[in-house]
């Protein structure tokens, strides 16, 4: 079994930053890609950004140049650090991770939720 723990959401003023960070843990042999999705309400789950082990990374048209993702491939965590926040990115950010497991499976796992509210 696998865990994510994520941390880092919060309440902000628009145009302020939020760095979120998610650490992975458990029976892991390495790690094939972490990403961010987020949902915010009536809304379906959508990707938000995305790293490899070789650490490519994809993001949605609407974070480009607000926001960065990062990996620590050797503490298995990933961290995204947002930028001008607007209230439109207001949402519940989850991660995901992407892993080869000790029994050699490709395994996928999702943490539980943090919630990321823009306002003034």
């Amino acid at each position: 079994q696998v865990q994510l723990v994520e941390s880092g959401g919060g309440l902000v003023q628009p145009g302020g930053s939020l760095r979120l960070s998610c650490a992975a843990s458990g029976s892991i042999f390495s790690i094939n890609s972490m990403g961010w999705y987020r949902q915010a309400p009536g809304k379906q789950r959508e990707l938000v950004a995305t790293i490899t082990g070789g650490l490519s990374t994809n993001y949605a048209d609407s974070v480009k140049g607000r926001f960065t993702i990062s990996k620590d491939n050797a503490k298995n965590t990933v961290a995204l650090q947002m930028n001008s926040l607007k209230p439109e990115d207001t949402a519940v950010y989850y991660c995901k991770a992407n892993v080869k497991s000790v029994r050699y499976r490709d395994e996928l796992y999702w943490g539980q939720g943090t919630q990321v509210t823009v306002s003034s």
